[in-house]
């Protein structure tokens, strides 16, 4: 797997390599000191997964990051954050990121990176949960005038809960078929890309 390392720590972005090539599995291409160096290295080099810092002086990782996906919304880019963090959380979710992972996790960044290559998002349920306390509650959500049915209301409860395919399955009484269909009809319905931003959709749209 190739990827990019955008960090403006030097210190954290060597000792970031040094573990992720230890794997034997991670080859890192390239690392950038900033959001502007990061969109160039990406452009010439088109990593599997960019790796980014979201604080950063200049351009900040997430300005890096949605215009990295303006011009390729296929782009796989994992944040690298801290807890406390939340407003960037989700704003990094929303916008297409993959996931993100904390700073100091650095045991389970080349499981996520992987996780993310291979087409998954990661976010963490500790972030999901929290999620709610970032917003504050409005008029019930409208699914009727979004044309979602009662089961694709528990559909879309049940990702935002952090549910795999199969859990959902067990606990709604269908098949993983069924409920892959459900997720598919949902992420048309709202114009969304993928149960990551449904979950996100979820709590900022619904639930605030």
């Amino acid at each position: 797997m190739r990827i990019i390392v955008t960090d403006d720590d030097k210190l954290v972005a060597l000792s970031l390599k040094t573990i992720l090539e230890s794997t034997g599995r991670i080859t890192v291409e390239a690392m950038a000191g900033g959001g502007e160096e990061a969109i160039g290295l990406y452009e010439q080099l088109k990593p599997d997964v960019m790796l980014m810092d979201i604080r950063m002086e200049g351009m900040t990782g997430l300005e890096a990051g949605e215009k990295i996906l303006a011009a390729h919304p296929d782009a796989k880019i994992l944040y690298l954050t801290t807890f406390n963090d939340d407003e960037y959380i989700v704003k990094a979710l929303s916008m297409g990121a993959k996931g993100y992972m904390l700073k100091q996790d650095f045991e389970g960044i080349a499981a996520a990176l992987e996780a993310v290559a291979n087409g998954q998002s990661v976010f963490g349920e500790k972030i999901v949960s929290r999620l709610p306390e970032l917003m504050t509650r409005r008029e019930e959500f409208d699914f009727a005038a979004h044309g979602i049915s009662d089961k694709e209301r528990d559909i879309m409860e049940a990702v935002a809960s952090g549910l795999s395919n199969k859990e959902i399955a067990a606990e709604l009484f269908l098949g993983e078929g069924t409920v892959r269909n459900y997720i598919s009809n949902l992420l048309d319905k709202l114009g969304l890309r993928d149960r990551t931003q449904l979950a996100v959709y979820y709590y900022t749209e619904v639930k605030r």
